[in-house]
């Protein structure tokens, strides 16, 4: 069955959505003095030559709002038309992603009526990119040749282990005082105050990937104070955080199929048969010779896996990755692969402070399993119906096992006080499943949500998709959507292993300012 089918039995109990809700939600927090007006500066790029700057003070901890403060950089495209719908927050996900470019992206990419109307407003939330204090837990945790993810024997277990407990404890010993205050929650009361600074009654908000997490549990504390919502690519909110990364691995697993699928269709270019399930084999042969001869030095399994994990979030990708395992499989030529490693999986300087916050985040958000017992089982029974990622996955997130700050419960963000929502989704997301849409869709009481059916990229809006670009501008407009299906874009063709990406082929600009694993 069509997944978008889904969409008739999600209309068919909205009714049922519209009861009181019982569940315990965070404490809408009592505002202490409203924060000063905005300082905003001149800081024009070439491609965004309107984008301004400002940075905003909140409290570490909202619950002693005289206390310490800390800032956040803050980026604005103010609107130009002579009525204007207020500010249009913007979040790239991860968490952990810098939203100041976004802003100057979003900006652009609407069109330019509706753009007009709103003061788009990127940031980097607590702990990230220009904010301060910026965290940054472990210099050098993915340098390589790191352990192979798949622990196949007990020493591979333990170096990984000794990894991911010394990360944990680097972030106790550099950052223990404000720990316990990186979290959504805390994110999320930090929009109530950048609202109030804005000087605005109420405020829209466009989020993909965890970004729709964030802005859900916003809508939680304050919906009287949202005019807009716009969730791209959906968390299920009933997962958080363990069991949607368990969700995850078998989603990129099917993503990882699709792509060696496809690689099959195109044999007379990368020569690596017809058969599918044979392409399959290969792959996990290269994976197999990296073990023992990591490509370049620089390449083993579990880099491996780091360079071909975005083919997962965008099929704009397929070409390069596709071109490289054919140069490594086919020629026995190395160079293409470590390239294509550097391009996707390497780790910029950067990117310590986007995984600290990520970790920071999901450790704190909700309570993982301690008992690493359990842990191991949960991913050998994954591992073995979606050995591509699972156990990567697992090492990426394994310091929640460790984590020194108590975590918090996870709101329930079911709402019946918002107005409309828009949801968009692609059928075969495979970082944020489907299936997240539509528990997120019957949390969000008369909520839209627009299906791009077949597609598999992760943040499907203003990337290419006309039809879905076409509601999500008339939501802006009006407040008003229907449940939908759009049809997917094209799959992209092989191209010359030299050519780089387009920055605006098929959503590769966007893809690049989205946060990463989620």
């Amino acid at each position: 069955m069509k997944r978008a089918a889904v969409l008739v039995a999600v209309s068919a109990v909205a009714a049922a959505l519209a009861s009181p809700v019982t569940a315990a939600a965070p404490a809408a927090p009592v505002p202490a003095a409203g924060p000063g007006p905005l300082s905003w500066s001149n800081c024009a790029t070439s491609r965004y030559p309107t984008l301004q700057c400002a940075s905003l003070s909140v409290p570490l901890n909202h619950d002693d709002p005289a206390g310490r403060q800390i800032s956040l950089a803050l980026t604005r495209v103010p609107h130009t038309a002579a009525r204007s719908q207020g500010p249009l927050l913007v979040n790239p996900g991860g968490p952990g992603g810098s939203g100041l470019t976004l802003a100057g992206y979003i900006a652009a990419a609407l069109p330019k009526d509706v753009a007009a109307q709103y003061d788009v407003i990127g940031f980097d939330p607590r702990g990230v990119g220009k904010s301060e204090p910026v965290l940054d837990c472990g210099a050098g945790h993915f340098t390589p040749v790191r352990p192979d993810s798949v622990p196949l024997d007990e020493e591979t277990e333990r170096a990984n282990l000794e990894r991911v407990k010394s990360f944990a404890e680097s972030c106790q010993t550099k950052h223990a005082d404000v720990l316990p205050y990186i979290g959504t929650v805390s994110a999320a009361r930090d929009l109530e105050v950048l609202r109030t600074a804005l000087n605005a009654d109420k405020v829209s908000y466009f989020g993909y990937s965890y970004g729709t997490y964030l802005g859900a549990v916003y809508a939680k504390l304050h919906p009287d104070r949202v005019h807009r919502l716009v969730l791209d690519s959906v968390v299920d909110p009933a997962g958080v955080w363990y069991e949607d990364n368990l969700a995850q691995d078998q989603a990129f697993d099917a993503r990882h199929k699709a792509f060696l699928a496809w690689v099959a269709t195109y044999d007379s270019t990368y020569h690596l048969g017809t058969d599918p399930a044979a392409v399959e084999a290969r792959w996990y042969d290269m994976r197999t010779a990296l073990r023992t001869a990591p490509a370049g030095g620089k390449v083993g399994p579990a880099e491996l896996e780091d360079t071909f994990m975005p083919g997962g979030y965008f099929n704009g990708y397929w070409p390069h990755l596709a071109a490289a395992f054919s140069a490594y499989a086919v020629q026995a030529d190395p160079k293409p692969l470590v390239a294509a490693y550097e391009k996707f999986g390497a780790v910029e300087p950067s990117a310590g402070n986007s995984y600290s916050v990520y970790t920071a985040v999901q450790c704190r958000d909700s309570a993982w399993p301690k008992d690493w017992n359990r842990w191991r089982a949960d991913m050998w029974r994954t591992h073995a119906k979606a050995p591509f990622m699972t156990w990567n996955n697992a090492w990426y997130n394994a310091p929640c096992a460790f984590w020194p700050a108590e975590p918090l419960q996870a709101p329930d963000v079911t709402n019946t006080a918002l107005p409309q929502a828009l949801l968009l989704q692609a059928t075969e997301d495979a970082a944020t499943p489907y299936e997240g849409a539509v528990s997120m869709r019957r949390k969000l009481a008369g909520s839209a949500l627009v299906v791009e059916e077949g597609g598999g990229n992760h943040g499907v809006s203003l990337s290419g998709n006309k039809c879905l670009d076409e509601k999500l501008s008339s939501y802006l407009l009006t407040g008003k959507a229907a449940d939908a299906v759009c049809p997917a874009q094209p799959a992209p063709t092989p191209i010359p292993a030299t050519r780089a990406v387009p920055p605006s082929a098929g959503g590769a600009a966007l893809h690049g300012l989205l946060g990463f694993r989620g």
